[in-house]
Protein backbone atom coordinates (compact mmCIF):
# COMPACT_ATOMS: atom_id res chain seq x y z
CA UNK A 1 0.00 0.00 0.00
CA UNK A 2 3.02 2.15 0.65
CA UNK A 3 4.21 1.81 -2.84
CA UNK A 4 0.76 2.84 -4.40
CA UNK A 5 0.58 5.99 -2.38
CA UNK A 6 4.15 6.48 -3.33
CA UNK A 7 3.63 6.01 -7.28
CA UNK A 8 0.00 8.46 -6.81
CA UNK A 9 2.07 11.22 -5.18
CA UNK A 10 5.01 11.02 -8.13
CA UNK A 11 2.23 10.65 -10.50
CA UNK A 12 0.44 13.57 -9.17
CA UNK A 13 3.65 15.98 -8.60
CA UNK A 14 4.10 15.03 -12.67
CA UNK A 15 0.57 16.55 -13.88
CA UNK A 16 1.73 19.56 -11.59
CA UNK A 17 5.01 19.92 -13.39
CA UNK A 18 3.42 19.48 -16.74
CA UNK A 19 0.32 21.67 -16.44
CA UNK A 20 1.27 23.37 -19.27
CA UNK A 21 1.62 20.91 -21.39
CA UNK A 22 -1.86 18.85 -20.47
CA UNK A 23 -3.57 21.95 -20.02
CA UNK A 24 -5.07 21.04 -16.32
CA UNK A 25 -4.33 23.37 -13.68
CA UNK A 26 -2.08 22.46 -10.80
CA UNK A 27 -4.59 22.66 -8.57
CA UNK A 28 -6.33 19.68 -9.60
CA UNK A 29 -3.77 16.75 -9.28
CA UNK A 30 -2.74 18.65 -5.99
CA UNK A 31 -6.37 17.85 -4.49
CA UNK A 32 -6.73 15.01 -6.25
CA UNK A 33 -3.49 13.04 -4.85
CA UNK A 34 -3.81 14.74 -1.59
CA UNK A 35 -7.62 12.90 -1.53
CA UNK A 36 -6.40 9.76 -2.65
CA UNK A 37 -3.41 10.01 0.02
CA UNK A 38 -5.53 9.63 2.54
CA UNK A 39 -7.90 7.57 1.27
CA UNK A 40 -5.26 4.72 0.46
CA UNK A 41 -4.35 5.71 4.31
CA UNK A 42 -7.44 4.81 5.86
CA UNK A 43 -8.48 1.69 3.51
CA UNK A 44 -5.08 0.20 4.37
CA UNK A 45 -4.40 1.34 8.22
CA UNK A 46 -4.03 -2.43 9.11
CA UNK A 47 -1.49 -3.02 6.68
CA UNK A 48 0.88 0.01 7.96
CA UNK A 49 3.29 -1.01 10.55
CA UNK A 50 4.96 2.10 11.29
CA UNK A 51 3.49 5.71 11.92
CA UNK A 52 5.05 8.76 12.53
CA UNK A 53 4.11 11.00 15.65
CA UNK A 54 4.41 14.88 14.01
CA UNK A 55 3.45 16.24 17.95
CA UNK A 56 7.31 14.37 19.27
CA UNK A 57 8.82 14.01 15.50
CA UNK A 58 9.64 10.61 16.07
CA UNK A 59 8.15 7.33 15.15
CA UNK A 60 5.74 5.65 17.45
CA UNK A 61 6.46 2.05 18.50
CA UNK A 62 4.05 -0.55 18.36
CA UNK A 63 1.83 0.46 15.74
CA UNK A 64 1.32 -2.43 14.28
CA UNK A 65 0.07 -4.15 17.36
CA UNK A 66 -2.78 -0.72 18.08
CA UNK A 67 -6.66 -2.33 17.42
CA UNK A 68 -8.29 -1.31 14.25
CA UNK A 69 -10.50 1.66 16.29
CA UNK A 70 -7.53 2.82 17.51
CA UNK A 71 -5.46 3.01 14.70
CA UNK A 72 -8.59 4.87 12.72
CA UNK A 73 -8.12 7.48 15.90
CA UNK A 74 -5.07 7.96 15.52
CA UNK A 75 -5.11 8.83 11.68
CA UNK A 76 -7.88 11.07 12.23
CA UNK A 77 -6.48 13.04 14.39
CA UNK A 78 -3.22 13.15 12.61
CA UNK A 79 -4.86 13.98 9.96
CA UNK A 80 -6.48 16.95 12.03
CA UNK A 81 -2.85 18.07 13.26
CA UNK A 82 -1.86 18.58 9.33
CA UNK A 83 -5.08 20.25 8.45
CA UNK A 84 -4.50 22.64 11.13
CA UNK A 85 -0.74 23.50 10.64
CA UNK A 86 -1.78 23.88 6.79
CA UNK A 87 -4.56 26.20 7.49
CA UNK A 88 -2.09 28.46 9.81
CA UNK A 89 -0.31 28.87 6.29
CA UNK A 90 -3.39 29.73 4.35
CA UNK A 91 -4.85 31.70 6.56
CA UNK A 92 -1.90 33.80 6.93
CA UNK A 93 -1.20 33.85 3.28
CA UNK A 94 -5.04 34.72 2.86
CA UNK A 95 -4.55 37.66 5.37
CA UNK A 96 -1.19 38.66 3.65
CA UNK A 97 -2.88 38.76 0.22
CA UNK A 98 -5.34 40.62 0.82
CA UNK A 99 -3.33 43.50 2.21
CA UNK A 100 -1.36 43.73 -0.86
CA UNK A 101 -4.69 43.80 -2.56
CA UNK A 102 -6.43 46.39 -0.69
CA UNK A 103 -2.93 48.62 -0.87
CA UNK A 104 -3.30 47.93 -4.86
CA UNK A 105 -7.52 48.99 -4.29
CA UNK A 106 -6.16 52.41 -3.34
CA UNK A 107 -3.14 52.22 -5.72
CA UNK A 108 -0.73 52.52 -2.89
CA UNK A 109 2.20 50.71 -5.32
CA UNK A 110 2.31 53.82 -7.58
CA UNK A 111 4.32 55.20 -4.81
CA UNK A 112 7.19 52.82 -5.14
CA UNK A 113 6.39 52.42 -8.92
CA UNK A 114 6.74 56.56 -8.96
CA UNK A 115 10.35 56.09 -7.24
CA UNK A 116 11.73 54.16 -10.39
CA UNK A 117 12.71 57.12 -12.39
CA UNK A 118 15.68 54.85 -14.07
CA UNK A 119 14.90 52.48 -17.24
CA UNK A 120 17.73 50.27 -16.57
CA UNK A 121 17.06 46.83 -17.14
CA UNK A 122 20.18 46.22 -14.34
CA UNK A 123 19.80 48.85 -12.06
CA UNK A 124 15.91 47.16 -11.53
CA UNK A 125 16.96 43.99 -10.99
CA UNK A 126 19.68 44.69 -8.02
CA UNK A 127 16.56 47.01 -6.64
CA UNK A 128 14.16 44.19 -6.70
CA UNK A 129 16.88 41.42 -5.21
CA UNK A 130 18.19 43.59 -2.41
CA UNK A 131 14.05 44.95 -1.42
CA UNK A 132 13.27 40.76 -1.60
CA UNK A 133 16.67 40.27 0.34
CA UNK A 134 15.95 42.42 3.11
CA UNK A 135 11.62 42.63 3.19
CA UNK A 136 11.81 38.79 3.31
CA UNK A 137 13.81 39.00 6.21
CA UNK A 138 11.04 41.27 8.11
CA UNK A 139 7.68 39.78 6.67
CA UNK A 140 9.02 36.65 5.53
CA UNK A 141 9.73 35.13 2.35
CA UNK A 142 6.05 34.53 0.79
CA UNK A 143 4.74 38.11 1.48
CA UNK A 144 7.95 39.52 0.25
CA UNK A 145 7.34 37.62 -2.91
CA UNK A 146 3.62 38.65 -2.94
CA UNK A 147 4.17 42.51 -2.47
CA UNK A 148 7.01 42.46 -5.08
CA UNK A 149 5.54 40.95 -8.00
CA UNK A 150 2.83 42.87 -7.40
CA UNK A 151 4.83 46.46 -7.74
CA UNK A 152 7.09 44.48 -10.81
CA UNK A 153 3.28 44.33 -12.62
CA UNK A 154 2.92 47.55 -12.43
CA UNK A 155 6.19 48.77 -13.14
CA UNK A 156 7.68 45.99 -15.97
CA UNK A 157 5.46 46.25 -19.49
CA UNK A 158 6.09 42.92 -20.91
CA UNK A 159 5.63 39.80 -18.98
CA UNK A 160 8.45 37.97 -20.82
CA UNK A 161 10.94 40.00 -19.22
CA UNK A 162 8.89 40.39 -15.90
CA UNK A 163 9.04 36.41 -15.28
CA UNK A 164 12.86 36.92 -15.43
CA UNK A 165 12.60 39.31 -12.41
CA UNK A 166 10.16 37.06 -10.90
CA UNK A 167 12.66 34.64 -10.93
CA UNK A 168 15.17 36.65 -9.50
CA UNK A 169 13.09 37.96 -6.67
CA UNK A 170 12.27 33.97 -5.59
CA UNK A 171 15.89 33.22 -5.23
CA UNK A 172 16.57 36.62 -3.10
CA UNK A 173 13.32 36.25 -1.07
CA UNK A 174 14.41 32.33 -0.20
CA UNK A 175 17.95 33.60 0.87
CA UNK A 176 16.99 36.54 2.82
CA UNK A 177 14.28 34.51 4.71
CA UNK A 178 16.78 32.28 5.75
CA UNK A 179 18.72 33.85 8.14
CA UNK A 180 15.86 35.17 9.82
CA UNK A 181 13.66 33.31 12.55
CA UNK A 182 10.57 34.68 10.99
CA UNK A 183 11.49 34.62 7.26
CA UNK A 184 10.96 31.14 6.49
CA UNK A 185 8.77 27.94 7.84
CA UNK A 186 11.44 26.11 8.05
CA UNK A 187 13.55 28.21 10.24
CA UNK A 188 10.38 29.46 12.25
CA UNK A 189 10.17 25.90 13.00
CA UNK A 190 13.84 25.25 14.30
CA UNK A 191 13.75 28.14 15.90
CA UNK A 192 10.00 27.58 17.94
CA UNK A 193 11.66 23.89 18.89
CA UNK A 194 14.58 25.83 20.33
CA UNK A 195 17.54 24.11 18.19
CA UNK A 196 18.54 28.09 17.01
CA UNK A 197 18.45 30.88 18.86
CA UNK A 198 18.03 34.87 16.74
CA UNK A 199 21.58 35.99 17.78
CA UNK A 200 23.53 32.44 16.44
CA UNK A 201 21.15 32.49 13.06
CA UNK A 202 22.35 35.74 12.59
CA UNK A 203 25.53 35.34 13.19
CA UNK A 204 26.44 32.31 11.28
CA UNK A 205 23.60 32.51 8.21
CA UNK A 206 23.93 36.33 6.92
CA UNK A 207 27.04 36.05 5.03
CA UNK A 208 25.99 32.71 3.50
CA UNK A 209 22.23 34.19 2.80
CA UNK A 210 23.44 37.30 1.30
CA UNK A 211 25.83 35.40 -0.91
CA UNK A 212 23.32 32.91 -2.19
CA UNK A 213 21.28 36.45 -3.56
CA UNK A 214 24.37 38.22 -4.61
CA UNK A 215 26.02 35.62 -6.60
CA UNK A 216 23.09 34.33 -8.85
CA UNK A 217 22.08 38.24 -9.63
CA UNK A 218 25.75 39.37 -10.09
CA UNK A 219 25.86 36.67 -13.05
CA UNK A 220 22.23 37.49 -14.16
CA UNK A 221 22.83 40.70 -14.84
CA UNK A 222 25.22 39.97 -17.46
CA UNK A 223 22.56 37.86 -19.16
CA UNK A 224 20.94 39.44 -22.13
CA UNK A 225 17.63 39.59 -20.42
CA UNK A 226 19.20 42.28 -18.08
CA UNK A 227 21.33 44.03 -20.56
CA UNK A 228 19.82 48.03 -21.70
CA UNK A 229 17.05 49.78 -21.38
CA UNK A 230 13.15 48.61 -20.15
CA UNK A 231 9.90 49.97 -21.67
CA UNK A 232 8.25 50.76 -18.52
CA UNK A 233 4.47 50.37 -17.54
CA UNK A 234 2.41 53.12 -18.72
CA UNK A 235 0.45 55.64 -16.40
CA UNK A 236 -3.51 54.29 -16.56
CA UNK A 237 -4.57 57.46 -16.63
CA UNK A 238 -6.56 57.27 -13.50
CA UNK A 239 -6.26 59.75 -10.65
CA UNK A 240 -4.16 58.55 -7.91
CA UNK A 241 -5.85 58.08 -4.96
CA UNK A 242 -4.16 60.35 -2.15
CA UNK A 243 -4.29 57.73 0.03
CA UNK A 244 -2.25 55.83 -1.32
CA UNK A 245 1.10 56.51 0.03
CA UNK A 246 -0.60 56.29 3.57
CA UNK A 247 -2.36 52.83 2.74
CA UNK A 248 0.75 51.48 1.34
CA UNK A 249 2.97 52.36 4.76
CA UNK A 250 -0.28 51.50 6.30
CA UNK A 251 -0.14 47.83 4.90
CA UNK A 252 3.53 47.11 5.16
CA UNK A 253 3.71 48.50 8.69
CA UNK A 254 0.71 46.34 9.79
CA UNK A 255 2.47 42.96 8.00
CA UNK A 256 6.01 44.21 9.91
CA UNK A 257 3.80 44.28 12.82
CA UNK A 258 3.16 40.12 12.65
CA UNK A 259 6.41 39.07 13.73
CA UNK A 260 5.92 41.39 17.14
CA UNK A 261 3.13 40.39 17.93
CA UNK A 262 3.95 36.67 17.64
CA UNK A 263 7.05 37.36 19.77
CA UNK A 264 4.66 39.00 22.70
CA UNK A 265 1.68 36.84 22.29
CA UNK A 266 3.69 33.63 21.72
CA UNK A 267 0.74 33.10 19.33
CA UNK A 268 0.78 31.54 15.80
CA UNK A 269 1.59 34.20 13.28
CA UNK A 270 -1.84 33.88 11.61
CA UNK A 271 -3.71 35.40 14.59
CA UNK A 272 -1.13 38.75 14.44
CA UNK A 273 -2.33 38.63 10.51
CA UNK A 274 -6.23 38.83 11.00
CA UNK A 275 -5.47 41.63 13.72
CA UNK A 276 -3.62 43.26 10.93
CA UNK A 277 -5.83 42.67 8.34
CA UNK A 278 -8.77 44.02 10.77
CA UNK A 279 -6.53 47.23 11.70
CA UNK A 280 -5.88 48.14 7.72
CA UNK A 281 -9.85 47.14 6.52
CA UNK A 282 -11.10 49.67 9.32
CA UNK A 283 -8.71 52.18 7.66
CA UNK A 284 -9.61 51.24 4.59
CA UNK A 285 -13.86 51.37 4.98
CA UNK A 286 -13.05 55.02 6.10
CA UNK A 287 -10.69 56.14 3.52
CA UNK A 288 -12.82 54.52 0.83
CA UNK A 289 -16.26 56.39 1.92
CA UNK A 290 -14.34 59.54 2.58
CA UNK A 291 -13.21 59.16 -0.90
CA UNK A 292 -16.84 58.18 -2.72
CA UNK A 293 -17.74 61.66 -0.91
CA UNK A 294 -15.52 63.90 -2.33
CA UNK A 295 -15.37 62.54 -5.91
CA UNK A 296 -17.53 62.78 -8.61
CA UNK A 297 -20.85 60.67 -9.15
CA UNK A 298 -19.82 59.86 -13.21
CA UNK A 299 -16.03 59.11 -12.30
CA UNK A 300 -15.04 56.30 -13.47
CA UNK A 301 -12.91 55.42 -9.86
CA UNK A 302 -16.40 55.73 -8.24
CA UNK A 303 -18.16 53.46 -11.56
CA UNK A 304 -15.79 50.96 -10.53
CA UNK A 305 -15.75 50.39 -6.94
CA UNK A 306 -18.97 52.07 -6.02
CA UNK A 307 -20.41 48.65 -5.25
CA UNK A 308 -17.65 47.08 -3.32
CA UNK A 309 -16.04 47.81 -0.01
CA UNK A 310 -12.59 47.60 -0.29
CA UNK A 311 -12.45 44.14 1.68
CA UNK A 312 -15.18 42.45 -0.54
CA UNK A 313 -13.03 43.57 -3.62
CA UNK A 314 -9.75 42.82 -2.35
CA UNK A 315 -10.81 39.40 -1.62
CA UNK A 316 -12.01 38.40 -4.63
CA UNK A 317 -9.14 39.43 -6.39
CA UNK A 318 -6.63 36.97 -4.36
CA UNK A 319 -5.14 34.18 -5.94
CA UNK A 320 -7.85 31.41 -4.41
CA UNK A 321 -5.95 28.67 -6.91
CA UNK A 322 -2.77 29.27 -5.31
CA UNK A 323 -4.45 28.52 -1.57
CA UNK A 324 -6.30 25.51 -2.76
CA UNK A 325 -3.22 24.43 -4.59
CA UNK A 326 -1.17 24.88 -1.27
CA UNK A 327 -4.14 22.76 0.26
CA UNK A 328 -3.32 19.54 -1.76
CA UNK A 329 0.46 19.33 -1.92
CA UNK A 330 0.95 20.09 2.10
CA UNK A 331 -1.59 17.73 2.86
CA UNK A 332 -0.16 15.33 0.31
CA UNK A 333 3.07 15.68 1.56
CA UNK A 334 1.68 15.17 5.10
CA UNK A 335 0.54 12.11 4.19
CA UNK A 336 3.67 10.92 3.21
CA UNK A 337 5.43 12.12 6.48
CA UNK A 338 2.68 10.24 8.50
CA UNK A 339 3.40 7.17 7.10
CA UNK A 340 7.10 7.42 8.21
CA UNK A 341 8.09 7.34 4.45
CA UNK A 342 9.89 11.09 4.74
CA UNK A 343 11.29 9.53 8.23
CA UNK A 344 12.72 6.65 6.59
CA UNK A 345 14.25 8.05 3.57
CA UNK A 346 16.08 9.99 5.85
CA UNK A 347 17.24 7.73 8.13
CA UNK A 348 18.64 5.30 5.02
CA UNK A 349 20.27 8.12 3.84
CA UNK A 350 22.24 8.72 6.94
CA UNK A 351 22.84 5.03 7.25
CA UNK A 352 24.01 4.83 3.79
CA UNK A 353 27.27 7.05 4.16
CA UNK A 354 29.55 5.09 6.89
CA UNK A 355 31.79 8.28 7.47
CA UNK A 356 28.51 10.08 9.38
CA UNK A 357 29.26 7.41 12.09
CA UNK A 358 27.45 8.16 15.38
CA UNK A 359 28.62 12.22 15.64
CA UNK A 360 26.94 14.50 13.58
CA UNK A 361 29.75 17.39 13.23
CA UNK A 362 30.96 19.53 9.76
CA UNK A 363 33.15 16.90 8.89
CA UNK A 364 33.12 14.66 6.22
CA UNK A 365 29.52 13.66 4.59
CA UNK A 366 27.39 14.96 7.24
CA UNK A 367 27.45 18.18 5.01
CA UNK A 368 26.28 16.24 2.28
CA UNK A 369 23.59 15.28 3.72
CA UNK A 370 22.84 18.72 4.61
CA UNK A 371 23.18 19.73 1.35
CA UNK A 372 21.25 16.57 0.03
CA UNK A 373 18.25 17.89 2.44
CA UNK A 374 17.99 20.85 0.67
CA UNK A 375 18.19 19.64 -2.77
CA UNK A 376 15.55 17.45 -1.38
CA UNK A 377 13.13 19.90 -0.10
CA UNK A 378 12.76 21.95 -4.07
CA UNK A 379 11.86 18.38 -5.37
CA UNK A 380 9.85 17.44 -1.81
CA UNK A 381 8.54 20.30 0.48
CA UNK A 382 11.11 21.51 2.97
CA UNK A 383 8.63 21.79 6.25
CA UNK A 384 8.14 17.52 6.12
CA UNK A 385 11.91 17.35 5.35
CA UNK A 386 13.11 19.63 8.26
CA UNK A 387 10.54 18.23 10.65
CA UNK A 388 11.93 14.66 10.00
CA UNK A 389 15.66 16.09 10.98
CA UNK A 390 14.43 17.31 14.35
CA UNK A 391 13.83 13.95 14.90
CA UNK A 392 16.33 12.01 13.56
CA UNK A 393 18.98 14.70 15.26
CA UNK A 394 19.32 15.28 19.24
CA UNK A 395 22.07 18.10 18.57
CA UNK A 396 21.83 20.83 20.99
CA UNK A 397 20.92 24.45 20.88
CA UNK A 398 22.87 27.19 18.08
CA UNK A 399 24.76 23.40 16.86
CA UNK A 400 25.86 24.21 13.33
CA UNK A 401 24.39 21.37 11.76
CA UNK A 402 21.16 23.14 12.80
CA UNK A 403 22.25 26.28 11.36
CA UNK A 404 23.86 24.32 8.07
CA UNK A 405 19.61 23.03 8.56
CA UNK A 406 17.95 26.15 8.31
CA UNK A 407 20.35 27.72 5.20
CA UNK A 408 19.56 24.47 2.94
CA UNK A 409 16.45 23.97 3.60
CA UNK A 410 15.74 27.42 3.41
CA UNK A 411 17.19 28.43 0.19
CA UNK A 412 17.43 25.02 -1.58
CA UNK A 413 14.02 25.53 -2.77
CA UNK A 414 14.59 28.10 -4.84
CA UNK A 415 16.20 25.08 -7.26
CA UNK A 416 12.34 23.99 -8.75
CA UNK A 417 9.62 27.20 -8.62
CA UNK A 418 7.47 24.88 -6.88
CA UNK A 419 9.93 23.85 -4.13
CA UNK A 420 9.60 27.10 -2.32
CA UNK A 421 6.21 28.83 -0.90
CA UNK A 422 7.49 31.95 -2.78
CA UNK A 423 8.09 30.17 -5.71
CA UNK A 424 4.31 28.79 -6.14
CA UNK A 425 3.00 32.13 -5.25
CA UNK A 426 5.24 33.51 -7.87
CA UNK A 427 4.30 30.26 -10.28
CA UNK A 428 0.36 31.99 -9.72
CA UNK A 429 0.66 35.39 -9.69
CA UNK A 430 2.87 35.18 -13.24
CA UNK A 431 1.73 31.48 -14.78
CA UNK A 432 5.42 30.98 -14.84
CA UNK A 433 6.05 27.58 -16.75
CA UNK A 434 7.62 24.81 -14.52
CA UNK A 435 10.01 23.84 -17.56
CA UNK A 436 10.93 27.69 -18.42
CA UNK A 437 11.99 27.91 -14.54
CA UNK A 438 14.17 24.65 -15.02
CA UNK A 439 16.30 26.08 -17.76
CA UNK A 440 16.40 29.59 -17.12
CA UNK A 441 16.42 30.05 -13.02
CA UNK A 442 17.27 26.95 -11.36
CA UNK A 443 20.93 26.60 -12.60
CA UNK A 444 21.42 30.28 -11.05
CA UNK A 445 20.00 28.84 -8.01
CA UNK A 446 22.00 25.97 -7.83
CA UNK A 447 25.26 28.04 -7.84
CA UNK A 448 23.45 30.57 -4.99
CA UNK A 449 22.92 27.54 -3.06
CA UNK A 450 26.44 26.06 -3.33
CA UNK A 451 28.26 29.88 -2.59
CA UNK A 452 26.54 30.10 0.02
CA UNK A 453 26.69 26.87 1.22
CA UNK A 454 30.60 27.06 0.95
CA UNK A 455 30.36 30.29 2.91
CA UNK A 456 29.14 28.79 5.85
CA UNK A 457 31.31 26.27 5.90
CA UNK A 458 33.96 29.37 7.00
CA UNK A 459 32.05 31.10 8.76
CA UNK A 460 31.23 28.06 11.30
CA UNK A 461 35.09 27.88 11.66
CA UNK A 462 34.90 31.08 13.04
CA UNK A 463 32.69 30.81 14.99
Amino acid sequence: METVIILVFVLGYLAITLEHNIKIDKLIPALVMMAISWALISLGIDDFGQWFNSAQHSLMENFGLLPHEEKMHLMEETLLHHLGKTAEILVFLLGAMTIVEIIDYFDGFSTIKNAVKFNSRKKLLWMFAILAFILSAIIDNLTATIVLISILQKIVKERDVRIWYAGLIIIAANAGGAWSPIGDVTTTMLWIGNKVSTGKLLSYLFIPSLLCMVVPTLIASFLKPFKGDLELQESDGKTKSKFSSTMLFLGLGAIIFVPIFKVVTHLPPYVGMMLSLGVVAIFAEVYSNSKFAISGVGSDEHDSHASHSPVHYSLSKIELPSILFFLGILMAVAALESLGILFGFAGSLQESMPMLGTELHHEGVSDLVVLLLGIGSAVIDNVPLVAASLGMFSEPIDNELWHFIAYSAGTGGSMLIIGSAAGVVAMGMEKIDFFWYLKKISWLAFVGFIAGAAAFMVTRAIF
